[in-house]
Formats: C-alpha cells, sequence, structure tokens
C-alpha cells in the first residue's frame, strides 16, 4: 500500500472535519486552506467520500461539509481503499482485489507468503485505527 496525495489530503481533511465533529458544516475552501490542500483537488475527493456515506454536504451560506457518521465509526482502512484502493502491496496477496500473478506456484510463493503478512499487519491496524484516533493524537 502506498498512500497517494488523493489519500493523504482526503485523510487529512476527515481528520479535521473528525476534530471538529459537532460543530456544524465546514466550507470546502476553508478544509483545504487549513489543511494546505488544492481546492479544486479537495472538491473531488469530499464528492468520493460523499458518494460513498463518509461525508455529507449542505449547500448555501452556512453549508459545508460534515462527517455522515460519528468519527469513532469510520476506519481509516475503508477511506484509504476508496480512495487508493487495497491495502495489499501486490495485488496477489489481497482479500479486496485479488489478482493473479504470473509466478508458477502461487500457494507456495515465498514473496506471496509475505506480502499477505504485511497486508495482515496493515489491516489490522487500519481497520482499527477511526477517524476519532487520528483526531486525538
Amino acid at each position: 500500500m502506498k498512500l497517494s496525495k488523493r489519500g493523504e489530503y482526503g485523510l487529512r481533511a476527515l481528520q479535521d472535519l473528525a476534530a471538529r465533529y459537532g460543530d456544524g458544516p465546514i466550507p470546502n475552501k476553508e478544509l483545504a486552506e487549513r489543511n494546505n490542500v488544492p481546492y479544486r483537488f479537495l472538491e473531488q475527493i469530499l464528492i468520493t467520500l460523499k458518494h460513498a456515506r463518509i461525508v455529507r454536504s449542505q449547500k448555501g451560506s452556512q453549508g459545508g461539509y460534515t462527517l455522515a457518521r460519528p468519527p469513532d465509526q469510520i476506519p481509516l482502512a475503508e477511506v484509504i481503499r476508496l480512495l487508493d484502493g487495497p491495502l495489499a502491496p501486490i495485488p496477489c496477496a489481497s482479500e479486496t482485489a485479488f489478482e493473479p500473478c504470473g509466478c508458477p506456484d502461487m500457494e507456495n510463493c515465498g514473496l506471496r507468503q509475505v506480502m499477505k503478512q504485511v497486508r495482515d499487519v496493515v489491516a489490522e491496524m487500519m481497520e482499527h485505527t477511526t477517524l476519532a484516533d487520528l483526531a486525538a493524537r
């Protein structure tokens, strides 16, 4: 897994929304400025997060974005998979986006076995770390 700018910027904005959970909508422009994220790029990310029901938007002069669920109910794994794809470092080690590799003996491949262990450790940590945990750090 490599966190892209899309994933990093999305998590920065979500961390900000988690820290201010319950304060009402935060305008996209403010989120972008506070987190040093390009405004237009953040708009695209927030639309993706909205479609996945991680954030919700409110229009108007008091509009902006809020989390759609409490921050302790949004694991990092959900966000990262949405914005960046599988957590596994190689496709043949993925549980959510498995693709066979070109290995002659995939079941006994040492590389695949190690990458599955890496995936398991990363997934365990990301599944049990929430936006509330990020905001508390």
